[in-house]
């Protein structure tokens, strides 16, 4: 017997099909073994930043059965993805199985041929990716173990930071002190309608903004009184050439910009059709195309649109780093034009499949048209307008999404009389910087070197799940407590979370995956001056004033000026005289009432119960928290209560989701917290979505029904095409 590892079941599945029962094809159902998850002793510093491994939960049953098989086999093969996780985890699969050489194999695409012909051609496992995989993981635990201790002592308990999160996180609170610190300014914007001598309209722009409405009534005022003609008319042709075919990030964005697809979402997506054998290996940053590739599109290309439309280029790689053995994200078979088993799947493989054939189309070939309009009163400002027509579509033809919108102009020559139809002024203001949309920031990174492909979309997750950052209407938005920790690490720490550091950092690890660099130096020299930065920051006080409040805050029960704090929840006014008053505001202006005591006694360790008020409303436990995590459950209000919905908890299928009432009003929770931490923001309907399989929430009068799964396209179907 053969036996073939891969890493995941549908990958198997896949490989199966095109071995003819030559090898058994097994998955190891991704990494066996992994660092714990919290401790710095995992790592023997003293012998040369050593990982200490551990099986990962749930994993004892597939390394039995792959170890028992492996007995039996006469070679083993292990065909993990072409890439340093990949590596990573045929080397951990080696070690933990006790292969002696096994054969390792890579292919950047799950096809007949390609999986054919990778077995042609077994490796070693590269020791190089493997150990930079490794340096990868050593220091962001590192980084991350050290520097959270310290931010749990100076600022609150339960905060952290990351290696190339809080670079991520800075970015984003910079962004937003630009915003608040921008001042507008006014202006005016004057629109025209004209016509001319055959009744054709015109509709054009002032040349001028002016900053004064006393100047923009002027110029009305003169317009309304002038005689006006054609004074210039001028076009050009101009030409629109086809993008790269697909990397990671430019996938990422654009399935964020065009879909609202999270890049989480994206890259699971991409994974599914990359093991269901519709695509070739979706992380890349190399925009290279194979000649079997090139050849496929050129007889699509040919076939579907005609030989003008055919023009082969190559495009060169922005990343330094780049594999160029790699390709770019592409169809595997380009004579399916559709491809996926969700509408979602289809949709991404239909975009991945449009970018790589319209990158070897014709350029689009537009006429741009300039009209100038000018008065016979030389104190008025000319108007003007832009049109464009397209003359051939070329590669747009393939990727009508990316056509835009045209302006046709009326034929006009240079001297024509036009008449003034209307013409009005709109005060205005400057606007501030954009917040980052996830499409901007994985741009943003990507052009800093913050990060690799494989990272983007953990970065952006990592960030919202710690409640460091929110997405509203597609803007990423920092919370009080990320703007907290971002402006602790810009104050204390800014070299190791600048952009020059943090590249500097992937450009090492890049050259350990290379063999240009050696493991335990680069670890080495990072961390010494790190912990000494670290000890030397352990004597700076503890931040719990983050300011004083605005004057008219008072405290609510000793009227003594009140100063901000930074809770879990967020920032709040808290009493000038605490401890002596416990007088506490929200920022709203509501009163904060402090724990109470409930008369009863911790059932786990004897201490006293206390009533807080937290996220979702009050709730009773221990005082001793966080030595002693008991929660006592709600019986007023759970399972079969007044409040219960009766719709089962798809989570943990235990519970019901019944109604709760917390800070921000009423939502829905599984009646078996803290077990199941599962909740929704509007009354469940009981029907699961299609899409992602959460749970369905009733609708409003302008939003229809739709998923509780806020990175579900679903959540907001009334944006969906």
């Amino acid at each position: 017997m053969k036996l073939l590892i891969v890493e995941s079941p549908a990958k198997a599945k896949t490989i199966a099909k095109y071995l003819d029962n030559a090898y058994t094809v097994k998955a190891s159902v991704g990494h066996i073994r992994d660092l714990p998850k919290s401790g710095k002793n995992v790592i023997d510093i003293e012998a040369g930043f050593v990982p200490r491994y551990e099986i990962s939960k749930g994993k004892e049953h597939v390394i039995e059965e792959l170890y028992r098989l492996t007995k039996r086999a006469e070679e083993v093969v292990l065909a993990t993805d072409p890439d340093r996780e990949g590596e990573a985890i045929a080397w951990h699969l080696e070690q933990v199985l006790k292969l002696k050489n096994p054969k390792r194999v890579a292919f950047h695409e799950i096809t007949r041929e390609a999986v054919r012909q990778a077995l042609r051609e077994p490796r070693q496992i590269n020791t190089n990716l493997r150990v930079a995989q490794e340096a990868r993981r050593v220091l962001d635990r590192l980084f991350g173990y050290d520097l959270s201790a310290l931010i749990w002592q100076k600022v609150r308990y339960g905060l952290s930071a990351g290696r190339v999160q809080s670079p991520a996180l800075r970015l984003i609170v910079e962004r937003e002190k630009e915003i608040r610190a921008f001042v507008p300014e006014a202006y005016w914007v004057i629109s025209a309608d004209f016509e001319d001598q055959k009744k054709n309209k015109l509709s054009c722009h002032c040349s001028v903004e002016p900053k004064l409405a006393t100047e923009a009534e002027t110029i009305v005022k003169l317009a309304r009184a002038a005689a006006w003609r054609v004074g210039e008319v001028t076009a050009s042709a101009v030409k629109r050439s086809a993008r790269a075919p697909f990397t990671t990030s430019t996938l990422q964005q654009t399935a964020s910009s065009r879909f609202g697809y999270a890049p989480s979402v994206t890259m699971r997506l991409a994974q599914k059709l990359y093991e269901a054998g519709h695509i070739s290996y979706m992380r890349t940053d190399s925009t290279t195309l194979s000649a079997q590739a090139m050849d496929e599109i050129a007889k699509t290309v040919r076939v579907k649109y005609g030989d003008n439309y055919f023009a082969p280029r190559q495009f060169k790689t922005k990343s330094k780093n780049a594999q160029e053995a790699h390709e770019a994200i592409r169809p595997t078979h380009f004579v399916n034009q559709t491809a996926g088993a969700s509408p979602q799947e289809k949709k991404l493989y239909q975009l991945i499949w449009q970018r790589a054939v319209a990158s070897q189309m014709a350029d689009a070939k537009l006429q741009k048209t300039k009209v100038t309009v000018v008065a016979d009163d030389k104190k008025v400002p000319t108007f003007e307008v832009i049109g464009s027509r397209l003359i051939f579509d070329g590669w747009l033809v393939a990727d009508r999404a990316a056509r835009g919108e045209e302006t046709e102009l009326p034929k006009l020559t240079a001297g024509d009389p036009l008449k003034l139809l209307e013409i009005e002024s709109v005060g205005k203001e400057t606007e501030p910087p954009r917040r980052y949309t996830e499409a901007g920031l994985i741009k943003e990174l990507e052009k800093r070197g913050i990060g690799r492909p494989s990272t983007y979309a953990a970065i952006i997750k990592t960030i919202q799940d710690r409640g460091y950052v929110i997405k509203e209407n597609k803007s990423l938005q920092p919370t009080d407590t990320g703007e907290v920790v971002s402006d602790f690490l810009s104050k204390y720490f800014a070299d190791y979370i600048s952009d020059t550091f943090t590249a500097k950092m992937e450009d090492e690890l890049d050259e350990i995956a290379a063999g240009e660099r050696d493991y335990v130096k680069t670890l080495t020299a990072f961390y010494d001056p790190f912990t000494k930065d670290i000890a030397a920051k352990k004597k700076i006080e503890k931040l719990t004033n983050l300011g004083e409040a605005p004057a008219k805050i008072k405290c609510p029960k000793c009227a003594s000026p009140m100063i901000i704090k930074l809770a879990k929840n967020g920032k709040f006014y808290s009493c000038a005289r605490f401890p002596e008053c416990d007088g506490a505001l929200t920022l709203e202006g509501q009163e904060l009432q402090g724990p109470t005591k409930t008369g009863e006694l911790c059932p786990d360790c004897g201490a006293e119960l206390i009533e807080r008020e937290g996220r979702f409303g009050k709730f009773v436990a221990c005082s001793r928290y966080p030595k002693c995590k008991y929660l006592k459950k709600d019986e007023t209000g759970g399972q079969g209560g007044p409040g219960d919905t009766g719709v089962n908890c798809p989570v943990c299928a235990e519970g019901t989701m019944i109604e709760k009432r917390g800070r921000f009003g009423i939502f829905y929770g599984c009646s078996n917290y803290p077990k199941c931490k599962n909740i929704v923001k509007a009354k469940p309907t009981g029907k699961i979505c299609p899409e992602c399989g959460a749970l369905e929430m009733a609708g409003t009068k302008t939003i229809p029904e739709r998923c509780s799964n806020k990175s579900c396209p679903r959540h907001n179907p009334h944006r969906m095409k």
